[in-house]
C-alpha cells in the first residue's frame, strides 16, 4: 500500500524523463529478471563512471576511505553504478522476487531478532540504508507477515515516481517523506504497525552525526521516534550477491541510551546507526550509493 500525494502539474522537462523512464522500465519489463539486471548493470557500468556526477563519488570514497588505492576507488565505482543499474532494472521484477521458499531469492540471517521484538510485544523500527537492493528489506518483511510502514524520499519527478510506487511489491505501506509521513508514522504506530527507514541520506535540518570520521547532517526521526514510544531499533543490511540474488542480514537491536538527556540520548543513538551503517559499506564499498551529497563541501 502506497500514501498517495496530490500530482502537480508536470512540465515538459519532466515529461521527457518520465517517457524515457517509461521506456526504459517497459524493456526490462520484456526480460527475465535475471536478464534485465544483468543488462542494467552493463549499461549502468560502462556509462556512469564517465558521467560528471562519478567526481562526487571519487572524492567521498577518498576522504571516507583515504586507505584506497586510485585502482580500489574505480572498481568501486564501477561496481556502484554496476548495482544502481540492476536495481532499476529489477523494478519492474519486484513482484515476482520471493523471500521465502523454494524459488527464493532472498537469503535471510537473523529474523530470530524481530521474532524476539514481537513475542515479547514490542514495536521497531527497521532501519537500512542504500545498499544492494533496498528495495529487498521492505518485501522481505511483508512476505514475512510484518505490517511495516516505510518511510521514503520521493522521487523529484512525479511522473517517475508514480511509476515507481506502481512497480513496488504490495507487501509493505510507503510514505514519502513530508508533513504526511509525520501523520501517517503516529497513525501506524496507533495501529500496532512497526516503522522502516532509510537513513544514509543527508537532511538540511538535521544533526551533525559522526560518520566515516566527518560530521554528516543526519536526519534525527529514527532515534527521536524510539526514544518517545521506547520502539526498538533493528538495523537490516542488504547486499547483493550474485546477480539478481541478496541477503538480508537482521542485526540486534542498539540499546537507547538512557542518560535522561534527550538530545544527548538522540545524537548517541543515531552515532551508534552511522556507526553501524558504517561498517556495512567499509566490508562492500562498492554496493553504496556515493553520489548522495552526504558530507559538507
Amino acid at each position: 500500500m502506497a500514501v498517495e500525494l496530490a500530482q502537480p502539474s508536470v512540465g515538459w522537462p519532466y515529461r521527457v524523463e518520465g517517457w524515457l523512464a517509461e521506456l526504459l522500465f517497459g524493456g526490462f519489463r520484456l526480460l527475465s529478471i535475471d536478464r534485465a539486471s544483468a543488462l542494467g548493470g552493463a549499461i549502468a557500468r560502462t556509462i556512469g563512471p564517465r558521467l560528471g556526477v562519478s567526481k562526487r563519488a571519487r572524492l567521498n570514497l577518498k576522504r571516507a576511505l583515504p586507505e584506497l588505492t586510485d585502482t580500489d576507488i574505480a572498481a568501486a565505482i564501477r561496481g556502484m553504478w554496476d548495482n544502481l543499474g540492476r536495481v532499476v532494472a529489477e523494478y519492474p521484477h519486484l513482484r515476482q522476487v520471493q523471500a521465502f521458499g523454494a524459488e527464493s531469492r532472498v537469503e535471510i540471517i537473523g529474523v530470530e531478532h524481530i521474532d524476539r521484538s514481537i513475542a515479547a510485544g514490542r514495536q521497531f523500527i527497521l532501519v537500512a540504508g542504500h545498499l544492494g537492493n533496498w528495495e529487498v528489506a521492505p518485501l522481505s518483511a511483508g512476505q514475512y507477515g510484518l505490517k511495516v510502514a516505510f518511510v521514503y524520499r520521493a522521487a523529484n519527478n512525479p511522473l517517475i515516481e508514480r511509476m515507481m510506487s506502481a512497480m513496488r511489491a504490495e507487501w509493505a505501506e510507503f510514505t514519502p517523506k513530508g508533513p504526511i509521513a509525520s501523520r501517517r508514522v503516529v497513525g501506524a504506530l496507533r495501529e500496532g504497525m512497526h516503522l522502516g527507514m532509510l537513513v544514509d541520506q543527508k537532511m538540511n535540518d538535521g544533526i551533525a552525526v559522526p560518520f566515516f570520521g566527518r560530521n554528516a547532517m543526519t536526519a534525527p526521526a529514527v532515534a527521536r521516534l524510539a526514544l518517545r514510544y521506547d520502539l526498538d531499533v533493528i538495523p537490516v543490511r542488504s547486499e547483493r550477491l550474485e546477480g539478481a540474488y541478496f541477503r538480508l542480514t537482521v542485526h540486534p537491536p542498539i540499546p537507547h541510551p538512557k542518560s535522561g538527556d534527550r538530545d544527548a540520548d538522540t545524537l548517541a543513538l543515531m552515532t551508534a546507526v552511522n556507526q553501524t551503517l558504517e561498517n556495512w559499506i567499509r566490508d562492500r564499498p562498492d554496493q553504496w550509493f556515493w553520489l548522495h551529497r552526504r558530507w559538507p563541501n
